[in-house]
Order: structure tokens, then C-alpha cells, then sequence
């Protein structure tokens, strides 16, 4: 390649060499991977709005109340007692998003992240909707500021507004639930003014990064996006163009024979870089903005049919598989990569759902000594804490397992409802004969009826 072909390595292809935004005037592809990252999308969108509205029992489908420490995964809640769970969760996620990435490369930024799907799945097809196609787009904005410019401008933005708006409610459902939004939106925001700011300011800023950011945020912003740099290797399956096949590139002639005359496949027909969501050339090879979206796949294959040659010119692959002309294998890297991130998920989903259905705190009184009842009997106070983290409420009881002794609880009850929390204390009585010194290990027996839910084990203070 000549400087000039090079020079997209110099700086990001949405930047000139005076630092000023290229605007991506992105064509609509169409094609089978669109067709598939369309169905996707739109799942993806419809359990996006739909899950704060969505009730398991008396619990949302998902909520994530950082305010009041309550979060809800599928209609089971978790308080801050299941923070480990969440740690866990969260090393569980970071190395399966590492071990998953060397392998597949950025599938999720082109097929699953919220910010693509929004842009490319929403955003973008109202402007085409609107404003036509890429190509019209871009005429329009270099033209002079006519009535029919002008409302459809008007008209567009209007509505990235309104949906920024359905945005900023939705995650806020999220935090808070369906209802209390719902309480929002119908109130005057003078009874809730700081939430009323908060939602103009969110509004403000998801407008701003889908009207005018956009794919800046994949290049500038994404961490997930700078860390491919370093996951990403010569095995990785990626959007890739293959050049042993495609250069060099040349229009296509009638009855030619580009083999003779020394052309590659690709016709330079620029299809797959006019519906790049980023801008980018695929056939510089990798770079940095590629999200993997496939939209070039799509449009080089339309080409190939239109030539009838082969499709494929730019698929699925390693750099390595282009060196050597070869197709993806099985190998025991990938098989091994692919098994660690299955394991660690499955890991984590036991982890989760074997969960506890109550947790547990009983101490002895700080400070407090033995009392002696009578001339063979002696008693400690413990204080206990115990949460419901089920949806039905629990007649709870504890007794001693091990050694034999009574429990005399400082209540008449310990009836816990569902997802909430009780507080007491209680006595444990011990003879001499039933003590092992000055610290006698006990084991305390937390019942819900008949049933043993779990035990404590903790100590008895003697003489």
C-alpha cells in the first residue's frame, strides 16, 4: 500500500487531519446477517422495555434499587448480604468477557450492546425513514437549508428527543420500579423536582450521544472497545477481508478474465464501505472502530451474486485462517476457551441458585458474661437477625441442636414477612453437666415450622 492507503492507521477515519468531525453518512445494508441482527435487535428492545413492567409474584422482573439496596434478578430478590454473590458475579462476567472476545472477537458490540442496537436498530432507521437514504442524507446536509430540509430536520430530531425520553424512564424503572415512574410521569414535577432534573439531564445526554456522538462513543468513549487492542489476536474470528482473494481491486468488466488479468474478486464497487456504521474500509484490514456488525458482509455479498462469483470475500475469520487459506476449525484453543466461559457461567447460575432463603446473624452480647440461674444451670443472651429473602412469610423458631438445652426467646413470636427482616433476643440455658469448660461450642437450629433451615454455630461463656 502507498501512504495514502496507510494513512488510515494516522487517525480515526470519523477525524480529518485538522481534528474536525467526518460525519458518517451510513447506507441501510440489507441481507441476511441485517435480517438476523434485526430479530435480535428487536428482542433485545422489547425485553429491554418490557422487563421493569413484567412481575415474578409480587417482584419486578429485574431491579436494581441502589438506593434502598434491592436488587431483583427474574423475581428473586437480593439484599446487601448477597453482596458476595454479586462480587463473584462481576470477576464471573470480566474474565468470560475476556475468555469469550479472544476467541469471538466483538460480537457483542455489533450485535448486543445497547448502544449499536439503539443506533443502528432505532436511530438510524428513523433517518432513513425520514430523510431517506445515506446517500440523501448527505446531499441534503450540503445543500441549502430548504422547507423540505428543514422539517424533516425538525420532525427528526423530535422524535430521537421522545425516545431519548422513553430511554431515561425505562432505566429509571430500572432503579426504581415501573410504579413509582409511573407516579412520576403523572405528577406535577414541582412535587419532584430533583427527579424532574435528573430526567431532563439523562434525557439530554442519551439525545446527545444518539443525534450527534454516535459511533464516537465506540471509538472514544467504550472501554469494552479499547481492551479488543489487547484480547484480540491472529486467531480471532472477525469481520475480516480476504486480500490473498480480493486485491488487486478493479472494476469489473464485461467478459474479462480477471484471473488472467492478474484482479482479485473484490470490483471496488465501495458498497462496503458506504453502510459501515463507523466509516471505516474493511479492506485496510483490522482496525479499531470495526464493531462487527457484518453490515459489510452483507453488502460485498450482494456484489458477488451480482458477479457471480463466489460470496465470502469478507466473512467471518481469523488472520491467520487468510494466511493459510483455510476455514474455521474446532480447535482445542477454541473448544478449550469456549468451555471455561460456558463453565464459569454455569458456575455463577449454581451460585446464584442456591442461594439461601434466609439469612442468619446470631452473636453473643458484646460485653456480657454467663448468669447463673440457679446451683447446676447457666444462661447466655445472644442477639440474632434474621431476613426473609422468600416471598411467603415464615413462623421461625430456634432451638438447640447440639448440646441439649432450651431456648427461651425474649418475644412471643418470631413471625418474619416476606422480604423483610427480624430483630431479637433470646436465652440458651446450659447445665454444668452439658458444658465442655469456660467456651462450650453450641449449634443453634433456625426452624420454619418443622423444617430446619439452617444452623449456627457459635459458643456458650461458663464458669
Amino acid at each position: 500500500m502507498n501512504n495514502d492507503q496507510n494513512s488510515f492507521r494516522d487517525r480515526i477515519v470519523t477525524m480529518n487531519e485538522e481534528g474536525r468531525r467526518n460525519w458518517v453518512y451510513a447506507n441501510q445494508p440489507k441481507g441476511k446477517y441485517y435480517n438476523a441482527r434485526t430479530i435480535v435487535g428487536v428482542i433485545l428492545l422489547v425485553f429491554l422495555f418490557a422487563a421493569p413492567h413484567i412481575k415474578v409474584g409480587d417482584e419486578p422482573l429485574l431491579l436494581f434499587n441502589i438506593l434502598q439496596r434491592k436488587f431483583v434478578l427474574f423475581g428473586v430478590v437480593f439484599w446487601p448480604q448477597d453482596f458476595h454473590l454479586f462480587v463473584i458475579g462481576l470477576i464471573t462476567i470480566i474474565i468470560s468477557i475476556v475468555t469469550f472476545t479472544v476467541v469471538y472477537g466483538r460480537i457483542w458490540c455489533g450485535w448486543a450492546c445497547p448502544q449499536t442496537i439503539f443506533m443502528e436498530m432505532v436511530f438510524r432507521r428513523i433517518e432513513y425513514w425520514i430523510e431517506g437514504s445515506g446517500d440523501q442524507q448527505r446531499i441534503r446536509a450540503k445543500g441549502e437549508d430548504t422547507f423540505d430540509k428543514v422539517w424533516r430536520s425538525v420532525l427528526k430530531h423530535f422524535i430521537f428527543i421522545v425516545i431519548s425520553w422513553a430511554i431515561t424512564h425505562t432505566m429509571m424503572a430500572y432503579i426504581v420500579g415501573a410504579e413509582t415512574v409511573h407516579q412520576y410521569i403523572v405528577s406535577s414535577p414541582a412535587e419532584n423536582m430533583s427527579v424532574f432534573i435528573a430526567i431532563m439531564v439523562f434525557t439530554g445526554a442519551f439525545y446527545f450521544v444518539f443525534a450527534y456522538f454516535r459511533e464516537q462513543v465506540c471509538s472514544l468513549v467504550c472501554p469494552y472497545g479499547r481492551l479488543q487492542g489487547a484480547l484480540l489476536d491472529n486467531n480471532t474470528l472477525m469481520v475480516t477481508y480476504d486480500y490473498k482473494r480480493g486485491e488487486g481491486r478493479a472494476p469489473m468488466r464485461n467478459g474479462e478474465d480477471r484471473a488472467a488479468a492478474g484482479k482479485g474478486d473484490c470490483v471496488n464497487c465501495h458498497k462496503c464501505v458506504s453502510v459501515c456504521p463507523t466509516g471505516i474500509d474493511i479492506r485496510n484490514g483490522i482496525q479499531l472502530e470495526c464493531i462487527n456488525c457484518t453490515a459489510c458482509m452483507d453488502a460485498c455479498d450482494s456484489t458477488m451474486r451480482r458477479y457471480n462469483l463466489p460470496e465470502g470475500l469478507i466473512r467471518i475469520t481469523s488472520q491467520n485462517n487468510i494466511i493459510n487459506g483455510s476455514s474455521f476449525k474446532w480447535t482445542p484453543r477454541v473448544v478449550a476457551y469456549t468451555a471455561l466461559t460456558a463453565a464459569l457461567i454455569g458456575v455463577l447460575v449454581v451460585l446464584f441458585t442456591l442461594r439461601s432463603s434466609y439469612e442468619t446473624t446470631i452473636l453473643r452480647v458484646q460485653g456480657s458474661l454467663y448468669q447463673k440461674l440457679d446451683e447446676n444451670t447457666y444462661s447466655n443472651i445472644y442477639n440474632y437477625k434474621i431476613i426473609n429473602k422468600t416471598d411467603n412469610e415464615g413462623h421461625l423458631s430456634i432451638k438447640l441442636v447440639s448440646p441439649e438445652g432450651k431456648v427461651e426467646l425474649a418475644g412471643s413470636s418470631m413471625t418474619v414477612k416476606k422480604q423483610e427482616k427480624i430483630q431479637g433476643a433470646f436465652l440458651v440455658k446450659l447445665t454444668k453437666e452439658q458444658m465442655s469448660g469456660s467456651n462450650t461450642p453450641v449449634v443453634l437450629g433456625i426452624y420454619n415450622g418443622e423444617e430446619l433451615i439452617e444452623t449456627i454455630h457459635t459458643t456458650f461463656v461458663g464458669p
